[in-house]
């Protein structure tokens, strides 16, 4: 059978003086069954998948079908991966976040309605993001790992919060994807849950694996058959339980728990119930019960003081997890079953062909490890890589944009700022026709309209693209050219949309409340026309770039708003004092140049150009766009190159 997943030496690099939170897990899961990574809260369960996903620093080898993940083209068409709660916009329709998903892992845009029906949210397709239950959040996490219809599923605790009935319905989703020839791969607490659902358990303690065992061993061997017994007596009814056990020579093992409670292992309650009338013991609780020895198993005598999970009586299999415990690198002893042994760590060949890029692929089973005397070697680095771009980036991020409201009320927002600015500047006076129609007073750094176009060019960078189902893909925003690129299409077609309506509005209302003399068009329209544009244009971009640099919507803010305030200044200082040499006539002698290439007035607009660069804003902006844009491939080209 083919061994899918195989993860070899798994350690977390360690904080400070604190030992590392998983040190030398190693474990497997096969194609067609369902494995649990099974232990208490705290226990190492989400780093160990973190580790595996390549989420997070630290050491070991993790294959998908004989691969390493970075070696995989499209790691989310191989893993869907569950961690954590969905997140995304509030405001964002449960179809609207998947068809978002579905751009940026290359999936046709039908299969968020296939998903949607195969984890049952059809008739929540509408709802908001925000306004879904626990449940529900949980159903559609499901869809996000399924949406690009991968081989394996990685799901960190999917049951958490769910009711029965709705549990029994993911593990029975689970089951079905398993049956196809898939892999799952969940973590849980409830060491019930992972015997009845899985159908092998890796038991995870203290960041080391402690068990990898078959479910039927595993619930052998753990969950034991017990009778719980409540009494106001209870001390005394274990000791005379204890002593008719070695009186009839039976195994019985006697528990004593808090409130009165006592767990017996190896007896029944008709049993118990009828030593306790014979000795005048009252008696509050008699029930059958499957108990949970948990991952730390202490075997104590019969009779004696006992601890609230005890083990089965010396002998029994969970012997052997107790050896281990106690001596961790030790190996385990002939006759401990087999089912408690740990995989063997990955050889040193099958290291090496991980690290290396262009080595073989490693073998499907492991070595038995190296012999005794001889120390292993150190299992590769685990290293965070940058995310690869979305499949399809100009596609996503129209569905970025278009899928809540935030631009529109910001649009809305810019066009009434815009109107009421433009009516209180023609009101008071002293303002030049083309600032009154860009309602752009001399006493405003930058109009409404580009204000918020660079806020609209910020918001391009948040945290739309962290998604769990893109886990696999790193799950973070990419330093990609293929996104910049789609991000700064939209951020200019938006921002010369908004451009135009606030002209349009404003000269509308002009008209309305004053007349035509104070809605006329500037005879240089067309020299304006394209200053105008090429602020609005270049505020957006500068708000991409500077959210894409720092990582943050303020800093994408505070760029835009550094272009007058700060940048301008300072050319303004720069190109004051005296000049050798002027610029005068440079309009001619461009029409002379461009006079036979441009037989149709193309100079005029190359002019225009010009004079929008030679104005002190323009100017500062086109520094600024270039200072962000070099700073942008600078880190992009140093991520790629660590």
């Amino acid at each position: 059978m083919l061994r899918v997943i195989q993860a070899f030496g798994l350690t977390s690099a360690p904080r400070k003086d604190l030992p590392p939170a998983v040190e030398d897990v190693s474990f497997e899961a096969r194609a067609g069954h369902v494995t649990a990574l099974l232990g208490a809260p705290g226990a190492g369960k989400t780093t160990v998948l973190r580790l595996m996903l390549e989420l997070q620093e630290g050491r070991g080898i993790t294959c998908f079908k004989g691969r390493p993940l970075h070696r995989i083209p499209h790691p989310s068409h191989e893993v869907g991966v569950l961690l954590g709660d969905v997140p995304g916009h509030p405001a964002r329709t449960v179809r609207g976040h998947l068809r978002m998903l579905c751009a940026a892992a290359g999936a046709p845009a039908r299969r968020a309605d296939e998903v949607l029906e195969a984890v049952g949210l059809v008739s929540l397709r509408d709802e908001r993001l925000g306004t879904l239950s626990r449940s529900m959040d949980r159903r559609l996490g499901l869809a996000c790992a399924l949406l690009p219809d991968p081989h394996t599923l990685v799901l960190d605790e999917p049951a958490e919060g769910l009711s029965l009935r709705e549990g029994r319905w993911l593990h029975g989703m689970l089951r079905a994807h398993a049956a196809r020839g898939g892999t799952v791969l969940f973590t849980t607490a409830d060491a019930k849950e992972a015997a009845r659902t899985a159908d092998r358990v890796v038991t995870l303690d203290g960041g080391r694996l402690v068990a990898d065992q078959e479910a039927a061993d595993f619930a052998r061997t753990r969950l034991r058959p017990r009778v719980v017994v409540r009494s106001p007596h209870a001390a005394r009814l274990a000791a005379v339980l204890a002593r008719e056990a070695r009186t009839a020579h039976r195994s019985v093992e006697v528990v004593s728990e808090e409130g009165n409670r006592l767990s017996v292992y190896g007896s029944t309650c008709a049993d118990i119930g009828e030593t306790a009338f014979r000795h005048g013991i009252l008696v509050h609780q008699l029930a059958d019960e499957t108990g949970d020895m948990g991952p730390k198993a202490a075997t104590t005598p019969l009779g004696g003081p006992v601890a609230a999970d005890a083990p089965p009586a010396p002998g029994t299999a969970p012997a052997a997890d107790q050896a281990r415990q106690s001596h961790p690198g030790a190996r385990p002893t002939a006759g401990s079953p087999p089912a408690q042994d740990a995989p063997p760590r990955a050889p040193a060949k099958a290291a090496e062909a991980a690290r290396a890029p262009g080595a073989p692929e490693p073998p499907a089973t492991p070595s038995s490890g190296t012999s005794s005397g001889t120390s292993s070697p150190l299992p590769p680095p685990i290293c965070v890589r940058p995310a690869p771009s979305p499949l399809r980036p100009l596609r996503y991020e129209l569905r970025r944009v278009a899928g809540i409201g935030t631009g529109f009320l910001t649009g809305a927002v810019v066009l009434v700022t815009s109107v009421l600015t433009a009516v209180l500047a023609a009101r008071i006076g002293h303002t030049p026709q083309a600032r009154l129609l860009a309602a752009w007073p001399r006493q405003l750094p930058l109009p409404p309209a580009a204000l918020g176009a660079g806020l609209l060019g910020a918001l391009a960078f948040g945290d739309e693209f962290r998604h769990p189902a893109l886990a696999a893909d790193r799950g973070t925003v990419p330093r990609r050219l293929g996104l910049l690129t789609a991000k700064l299409a939209v951020a200019g077609a938006i921002a010369l949309a908004l451009a135009f309506l606030t002209v349009g509005c404003d000269a509308e209302v002009l008209y309305v409340m004053y007349g035509r003399e104070v809605a006329q068009v500037p005879a240089d329209w067309l020299a304006l026309g394209a200053g105008w544009v090429g602020l609005v244009t270049g505020c957006a971009w500068a708000g991409v770039l500077a959210a894409g640099v720092f990582r943050s919507t303020t800093a994408g803010l505070a760029a835009v708003l550094a272009v007058p305030v700060v940048v301008v200044p300072l050319v303004q200082k720069a190109l004051e004092g005296p000049a050798v040499r002027t610029a005068a006539g440079f309009q001619v002698r461009m029409r002379e140049v461009f006079l036979l290439q441009w037989p149709f007035g193309g100079d005029r607009y190359l002019v225009a150009a010009a004079r929008v660069i030679a104005q002190p804003v323009g100017g500062a902006l086109t520094l600024s766009l270039s200072a962000l844009l070099c700073a942008y491939l600078l880190t992009t080209l140093r991520s790629r190159a660590r």
